[in-house]
């Protein structure tokens, strides 16, 4: 994902590549506006994701089991994203674009009403009454009998959850029937928070493989080619974070948009995680680390931006985020002589033992808390099936 001009309304900036470059027609307050919205809205997920993996990898009873990213995932995970990316251009290219979004508007309607639901749960559980009548539930699918049984899915929720999944429901219905971009953001920053949570780097080497070989995705199909081009104004989904540069002229019905990809959100919100992990791992009671590389990421969205406006071209912001998100926080290991400490830190192993290794990418699980205790009967008794959580990224 890059930052760059909407192919629509001739926006500065936008999630999904394109090599348009129009100027907008707003006013530069209406620009700054959205320009700094964006930034805080990118900010958002990877500051509170990044807490909040921590608590994940750390609580005895984590409301989600955190998926490994491994060095082979990541050196696999760019191949793996070219070929879906020229698959999503052959389809546009081969069948009707009218019905290829409306499937993926059902999908990410699904997915949004899980990733919202799982991320406003630990909010709405303080607003219920000690009283409520709080009901267990579960979701049970076998397959065979006797000894053969095999369990596919085992999914226990609560009263609570379904509230949850209520409310999330009617911002669902809200995105399916307007697009609105409140909706879509709401979307977008549920998918953000719930990946910089659940993903989890193993160490930092991996966290370098991963950035290195996207940064070279990014380049590559940014100025390389068309495909992403291509992808980008025919793919309608909550896949970015948007901002109307002309809200002050015509409010909430604004539709000239600034627009930022998720993928330049959770891409290095998952590192600046790690090094949140690393810090609490020295018992220094500092973040340095991490707050370096939060302002390393800041740094470098800013000068993205920045680019952008003055040469009024797309520009691929994984170009400037990743050598500043690497490069700031290694620069402070050597000065502080902690190189070693850094790049032989193992978060899986110290933080989460037992932590399933990443066999596919996902961008948000929905699961309850009880699944984490579903999995340890699995690991404890007979080899079981996992339930599989669609994935999106």
């Amino acid at each position: 994902d890059s930052a760059l001009p909407d192919p629509h309304n001739g926006s500065a900036k936008e999630g999904s590549p394109t090599n348009g470059t129009t100027s907008p027609p707003s006013t530069p307050g209406g620009i700054a506006l959205a320009y700094g919205s964006l930034l805080l809205m990118a900010l958002l997920p990877i500051f509170f994701g990044a807490l909040r993996s921590v608590r994940c990898a750390h609580g005895k009873n984590p409301s989600d089991m955190p998926e490994t990213i491994t060095s082979r995932d990541a050196a696999r995970f760019p191949i793996i994203a070219s070929c879906t990316l020229l698959g999503l251009y052959l389809f546009f290219k081969i069948f009707s674009q009218e019905y290829i979004n409306l499937l993926l508007s059902m999908y990410f309607f699904v997915l949004g009403i899980l990733a919202l639901s799982h991320t406003i749960s630990p909010f709405m559980n303080k607003f219920f009454p000690a009283n409520f009548p709080n009901r267990q539930y579960q979701l049970l699918f076998t397959q065979g009998s006797g000894e053969n049984k095999e369990e596919i899915v085992n999914y226990e929720f609560d009263t609570k959850d379904l509230v949850c999944l209520g409310l999330s429901s009617i911002v669902g219905v809200w995105y399916l029937l307007r697009k609105h971009w409140i909706a879509n953001n709401l979307f977008g920053l549920a998918f953000s928070l719930n990946g910089v949570e659940l993903l989890h780097l193993n160490n930092v080497s991996t966290g370098c493989i991963l950035l290195g070989g996207l940064f070279i995705y990014d380049v590559f199909w940014v100025f390389g080619t068309n495909v992403m081009v291509t992808v980008a104004k025919s793919f309608e989904a909550p896949i970015k974070l948007v901002f109307p540069q002309d809200l002050l002229e015509k409010g909430l019905e604004a539709d000239n948009f600034a627009m930022l990809g998720l993928g330049d959100v959770v891409i290095p919100g998952i590192f600046i995680a790690l090094l949140l992990r690393f810090d609490i791992s020295l018992k220094k009671n500092t973040h340095t680390y991490f707050y370096t590389s939060f302002a390393a990421y800041i740094f470098g969205l800013g000068l993205t931006i920045s680019i952008m406006h003055i040469f009024k071209h797309a520009q691929p912001a994984l170009l400037y985020l990743v050598p500043a998100c690497i490069g700031f926080p290694v620069l402070v290991a050597l000065a502080k002589g902690e190189v070693t400490e850094m790049f032989s830190y193992e978060s899986s192993a110290e933080i989460l033992p037992h932590t399933p290794r990443l066999t596919h990418f996902p961008t948000v699980s929905g699961s309850p808390a009880s699944l984490a205790d579903s999995m340890q009967q699995k690991l404890a008794g007979p080899r079981r099936r996992r339930p599989q959580i669609p994935s999106a990224m």
